[in-house]
Order: C-alpha cells, then sequence, then structure tokens
C-alpha cells in the first residue's frame, strides 16, 4: 500500500499496432519497471495483441488480464456494467501496489481503451495520477509498409473510425488532404463504395494485422465488399499535382 497517495500512478503504454518491435524505449522501461502491467482481454478470452506485444518484453507473472466489453456495441447496459467491474478491478490493483502500467494498442490517447480507464479511476481512486507513454499508431505503421505518404506541405490529415458510420467518411473523402480510416473492416462494402464516389480509390491502400504473421495490405482497389478484420486500416492520400513541393 503507497504511503502517498501521489504515489498512485495510472500510466497508460502505448504498445503499437502488434509488431513489437515498434514498442518505444520508454514504453519498454515503463512495462518492466511496473510491478503489474494490465492488459484488456474480451470476455471470450483469447490473448488480445497488447497482451501479445508485452509478452516480448515482461514475463507472464507480472500480467493481469481484466475483461473489458471491447466488442459489445449494441446493449449498454451490459456495457457499462462490464466497464464498472474492470475499473474497480483496476482501482483495487491500485490501491493494493500503488502503481500499474496499462498496455494498449497503437497510442493511449488515440480511440484507446485507456481513456475511458482513466475517467473511471480517477472517480474512484482520490489523488490518482494519470500518465500515458505515446506508442506507434496503425496508420504510422501502414504508411511505412505500404509507402503512402500522410501529409505534404499544407495538407490537412483527417482520421475517421468507420464505426461513426459510412457518411462521415465520405464527407471526410469529399474534402482535401489525407484521410484515414480505422475500424472499417466490418463495414468494407460501403468503404469502397465511398472511394469510388468520391474519386478518391486509385491510390487509397489499406492494411491489417500490421507486423504480424498474417499482416495484408493491398491496394484500395481491391476491396471486393467481404468483411475484413475489424482492426483494418485504410489511407486515401491526398490528391497531388504540381511536383514534389508543390502544397509547400
Amino acid at each position: 500500500m503507497p504511503d502517498v497517495m501521489s504515489d498512485i500512478r495510472l500510466i497508460g503504454v502505448g504498445v503499437g499496432p502488434g509488431d513489437p518491435e515498434l514498442v518505444t524505449v520508454k514504453g519498454v522501461n515503463a512495462l518492466r519497471a511496473a510491478e503489474v502491467v494490465v492488459v484488456p482481454v474480451m470476455d471470450s478470452g483469447e490473448r488480445g495483441r497488447a497482451e501479445a506485444t508485452v509478452l516480448h518484453y515482461v514475463p507472464q507473472e507480472k500480467i493481469v488480464r481484466v475483461v473489458f466489453a471491447l466488442n459489445e456495441r449494441t446493449d449498454r447496459s451490459r456495457r457499462e456494467a462490464a466497464w464498472d467491474a474492470a475499473g474497480e478491478q483496476v482501482a483495487e490493483l491500485l490501491r493494493r501496489h500503488g502503481s500499474l502500467a496499462f498496455a494498449t494498442i497503437g497510442d493511449p490517447n488515440v480511440y484507446s481503451t485507456f481513456t475511458y480507464l482513466a475517467q473511471t479511476i480517477v472517480e474512484s481512486v482520490p489523488g490518482v495520477v494519470v500518465e500515458t507513454v505515446p506508442g506507434i499508431t496503425a496508420m504510422q505503421d501502414l504508411a511505412a509498409r505500404s509507402g503512402a505518404v500522410l501529409t505534404e506541405g499544407t495538407e490537412p490529415l483527417t482520421l475517421v473510425p468507420v464505426t461513426a458510420g459510412a457518411a462521415v467518411l465520405k464527407d471526410a473523402l469529399a474534402g482535401p488532404g489525407t484521410v484515414v480510416a480505422y475500424k472499417f473492416g466490418r463495414q468494407a462494402a460501403e468503404v469502397a463504395e465511398a472511394l469510388r464516389e468520391t474519386g478518391r480509390i486509385g491510390d487509397a491502400v489499406w492494411g491489417s494485422a500490421l507486423g504480424l504473421a498474417q499482416e495484408s495490405i493491398r491496394p484500395a482497389e481491391e476491396l471486393d465488399g467481404e468483411p475484413l478484420p475489424y482492426l483494418s486500416t485504410l489511407i486515401a492520400p491526398a490528391r497531388r499535382e504540381g511536383g514534389r513541393g508543390g502544397k509547400l
């Protein structure tokens, strides 16, 4: 039990999209320094991407698996109950150990489970200090692996979760700059249609399971309407004319 409340720290560590070599040095140090590393798992119990990545750097006995309703999007009461239970479990771990690391895929401040957990913990554990260690995002990894340039010069960059609806993506594609779509696997047909309607499909690329054995990176033109893995990522680069430095 910590002697002073300011010793209680919840550290969200971004562990990247799946390739263990993409965890930052700071992230590895935070994981190894923590007495306990919490990893989120679905109620089905299978090992998630965050846990698989963490296991490259810390022993299994330091890891605590906490069930989150990661795949619950229709039953709000069930989702809330699962979040409350997960929050209380993490809160109890904090009271016992004083601090812990929470591993999340990608970055803890970009569409992350950690954000909701931190909000819950701040309300239930007085004096807790919340910190984050940034991680490589899927869009950065896909850009590197596919050769797609995310931004040049004055181009904007728009990130859209397709779980918000295909219309949100279509609006983004109609605008300037590069558009990145997350979580679009189950709506692959609608995404392909939006790309074609806006004339953006030619240079677009999608990828899933980046850095893992089952990695798939393909031109968006090959989208045939079949569902893809949920955590698929799409990059639709900006329309670029004028040669090198055309938008400086």
